[in-house]
């Protein structure tokens, strides 16, 4: 799907693009991110993996991670079959001299065959931030950039500040990128560093400055403070600029970078404009994730085409049309053009249409009245406070039941909780026991478990009596447990201690991950229940499934 017909197509709009990810060096900067050397070649891997075509390694004098980074990166453990490799750094420093400059050194040895330099196109950051002449400034650029050049790499140049100093003095920005591109730059990037600019301005600057050089490459860096990054990107290549440079997810300083998870898509389907070898769009969604697992942050659920709510349908409206017409009715790519897939959410807003595509997800297939009688039990429970678009495993557990399934693994009799709390010498000492009784196969089945808590206590427990009986679920585990407070009972004044809670567990077992649901106003009851409902399920997916009844 392409925004333009042929003859529509802007002149200045390029048949390709080549994207820059900047995830390893401005990406890092993002707040709650710590990469060792080993994430950030793992990092590099699926960057290559997604066919980008450079990647900005870091600053190698910047500390001994990165120095280290580059070592290995270039000495042959990190294997790039698409991308090449960058190192980035900045000019010289005011009134020194290039052949003696730590950073244009460390540039040279870092073993790449690309460097990205940074310098200051905004005369109030030259006479403020540098405390140095406007001629100084722009004579630093074309002396680093020469310098650089001279050593046989090819040379990116970031204009700092470049749309601030375009609007104030655009004299002086000129002069800068014109010493960059004099002194042989490959790349003039300009660069909305503060990330304040609106896209109509990026669009008309970036024409302005495509237009004066004519065949110097421009790209374009923009950073998401005003909420306009990839709308930004988007526009400078209206505009004729040929690289996008931008990380996965959007990390970066602040408020993060131009998310390329976004840019790609939008110049590639909407626009016609070649970003990615191909074949490789697909992997957009699994990079995007893989990447976020890596740097240990969970992944936006609300990111355009790759998050897990993108091609998500909640709304009854929604759903009856999908149903209908097709997935074309509401959503505005194929999902599966960048690895995703249409989710169909079943809540209190939807209807039975939107219950019986659920069922389907599940491969299985409710008739009328069991989707009739489901929606109004799911609508019942969510207004107890359940969310099963968060729990798929308990909501296909209970279409199963719509449809007359019952678990046979065992049933459960009752179970028992005691925790234990003693102050000895000044330290604390806490224990928790927990006992279950079952009956598995007709036969009743006693045992006890402890833990550090009353979930560990009862998932120790249940492990204990259940397997000897079933083996597969030594092969399970708790990988996570999150619980929300909701309302308290109205009037007692105790909207903490006394509210209903949530309970979500999430559980794997090594191959796919499942996530369950509990609510009750006793957070042991509530966690029960999720933990009951986690373990049933992943024996029905164990290859020992009961017949529906």
């Amino acid at each position: 799907m392409t925004t333009f017909a042929a003859a529509d197509r802007p002149a200045s709009l390029p048949g390709s693009v080549e994207i820059f990810d900047t995830t390893l060096r401005d990406g890092a900067q993002f707040e709650g991110i710590s990469l060792t050397v080993e994430d950030k070649l793992r990092v590099a891997e699926q960057l290559d993996r997604l066919g980008v075509a450079w990647i900005e390694g870091g600053y190698p004098q910047a500390n001994p991670r990165d120095a280290e980074f580059f070592r290995r990166a270039t000495s042959g453990e990190l294997h790039l079959d698409t991308a090449q490799l960058v190192a980035f750094g900045s000019t010289r420093r005011p009134a020194g001299k290039v052949d003696d400059d730590p950073t244009l050194r460390a540039l040279v040895e870092s073993g790449t065959s690309t460097v990205c330099i940074v310098g200051k196109a905004w005369d109030f950051h030259v006479n403020e931030a540098l405390g140095t002449t406007l001629d100084e400034g722009v004579a630093m650029v074309a002396d680093s950039v020469r310098f650089l050049a001279d050593a046989g790499l090819r040379v990116f140049f970031d204009a700092e500040h470049c749309f601030d100093g375009l609007r104030t003095n655009p004299e002086f920005a000129y002069r800068v990128l014109e010493a960059a591109a004099t002194a042989g730059a490959a790349c003039l990037v300009l660069c909305d560093t503060n990330g304040g600019s609106l896209p109509h301005q990026v669009e008309q600057l970036t024409a302005d400055v495509v237009g004066h050089f004519g065949d110097v490459a421009v790209g374009i860096h923009t950073q998401n403070d005003s909420g306009c990054a990839v709308a930004n990107s988007i526009a400078a290549v209206l505009a004729g600029a040929t690289q996008v440079q931008g990380t996965v997810n959007g990390y970066g300083e602040r408020t993060g970078n131009a998310n390329l998870m976004t840019v790609i898509p939008d110049l590639t389907l909407k626009l016609g404009v070649a970003t990615l070898p191909e074949g490789r769009l697909e992997l957009l969604t699994s990079v995007s994730r893989h990447v976020a697992e890596l740097v240990n942050l969970p992944p936006h659920p609300a990111d355009p085409y790759v998050g897990s709510s993108a091609f998500a349908h909640k709304g009854g409206l929604h759903t009856s049309a999908l149903g209908k017409a097709g997935n074309a009715s509401y959503e505005h790519v194929d999902p599966s053009a960048v690895g995703n897939r249409t989710r169909v959410l079943v809540s209190d807003l939807g209807g039975r249409s939107g219950t019986a595509m659920k069922a389907a997800e599940f491969g299985l297939d409710l008739d009328d009245r069991a989707a009739a009688v489901l929606t109004e039990q799911l609508k019942q429970l969510e207004a107890d406070g359940y969310v099963f678009e968060a729990a798929d495993a308990s909501l296909e557990l209970l279409v199963r039941g719509a449809l007359g399934w019952t678990q046979d693994f065992f049933r459960i009799d009752s179970y028992r909780v005691a925790s234990e709390h003693r102050e000895i010498d000044d330290r604390s000492e806490g224990s928790t026991r927990a006992s279950v009784a079952l009956h598995v196969d007709g036969e009743p089945v006693v045992a006890d478990g402890e833990g550090n808590g009353p979930v560990n206590a009862l998932d120790e427990a249940l492990r204990s009596a259940l397997g000897d009986r079933f083996p597969t679920l030594e092969h399970i585990h708790l990988t996570d447990y999150r619980v929300r407070v909701l309302d308290g009972p109205t009037g007692t004044g105790r909207a903490a201690t006394g509210a209903v809670v949530r309970v979500l567990v999430d559980f794997s077992d090594g191959e796919r991950a499942w996530t369950t649901i509990g609510v009750s106003p006793n957070i042991i009851e509530a966690s029960w229940r999720a933990l009951v409902d986690g373990l049933v399920f992943g024996l029905l997916h164990a290859g020992d499934e009961p017949t529906l009844g």
